[in-house]
This record gives structure tokens, sequence and C-alpha cells, in this order.
């Protein structure tokens, strides 16, 4: 499976990537978080792989995170997630492997257009327009942020 790729100019990439850095972190309601936990919680039980914890298990390519979907499994590091927003980490490696089956399930790569790609995939998805901004802010931003910066940027949530 070869994941496709499409065009986003490195000023597009900037512009996203200084929104993120240069906001302040989102307020976001208890009954958001919850709503979002319950979600994530209900789609886990539908995933069709076997998710595995890694303390830095990282893919380099999206060829070797499709090859162990394709066998039924995903590691999911410790470092891909972000944990601040959920009242328990398990939640964050939830999100992670879910995001990381959506690349699976697009066929797209680590870029900005394939974490867009992703992003609108799950967005689809989510229960709420929170939560899509949730999800906006963990994929699209924050990547653009490591993509801008060259390593990753301090978690947050941040609606634009």
């Amino acid at each position: 499976m070869t994941p496709t790729k499409a065009k986003i100019t490195p000023s597009q990439a900037e512009t996203l990537a200084k929104l993120y850095l240069g906001s302040e972190p989102a307020k976001i309601a208890a009954e958001t978080i919850a709503q979002l936990c319950d979600w994530l919680m209900d789609e886990f039980h539908q995933l069709p792989l076997n998710l595995q914890f890694a303390d830095y298990m990282r893919y380099d390519t999206v060829e070797e995170m499709f090859a162990d979907i394709e066998q039924g499994h995903l590691w999911v590091s410790a470092e891909s997630y972000d944990s601040s927003v959920y009242p328990n980490p398990i939640y964050g490696f939830i999100f992670q492997g879910m995001h990381d089956y959506d690349h699976f399930l697009t066929k797209t790569d680590f870029s900005l257009p394939g974490e867009i790609a992703a992003y609108n995939f799950r967005a689809k998805r989510a229960p709420s327009l929170e939560i899509q901004k949730i999800f906006y802010s963990e994929i699209v931003l924050r990547s653009a942020a490591y993509l801008y910066l060259g390593h990753a940027a301090a978690p947050k949530i941040v609606f634009l």
C-alpha cells in the first residue's frame, strides 16, 4: 500500500505552526472531556488491532507502520501522544492508536497533507464540534509545529 501525498507549501505549515505555538491553551469543559473519553473508549472497542505500548518505539515511515497494521498489531509510543487533556493516559494511548489506524485507512503519510487527511477522516465521526477542534489541534496544528520546528512542540490544545 503506497501512501498518497499532496502539496502543502512551507508557508502554510509555518502559518499553522505559528498559530499553534503562539496561542494560549484552550479551556475545555469537563463535560467535553468526559464525552471525548467515552467516545474514544467506544471507538477503541471497535478497533481491529492489538495496540502495544512502547516506551520509545516510533515508526520512521508509514510503510513500517502499515506492515505492522496488516499483521494486526500496532506499536504506540509514549512519546507520540499528549495525555495532558485526558484524565487518564490510556485515552491518549487510544487516541494515538486510532489516529495511526486512520493513516492506514486513508493511505496517507506523516506529511502535513497526510495529517490533514487523517484529521478529516476522524473529524467526520467526532460526536461534537468541540471534539473536532481538539482533534484539529492535536493532529493538524501540532504536526505543523513539529514540521516547522523539527522536533515536537510542547503539547497543548488550542482553539483557533
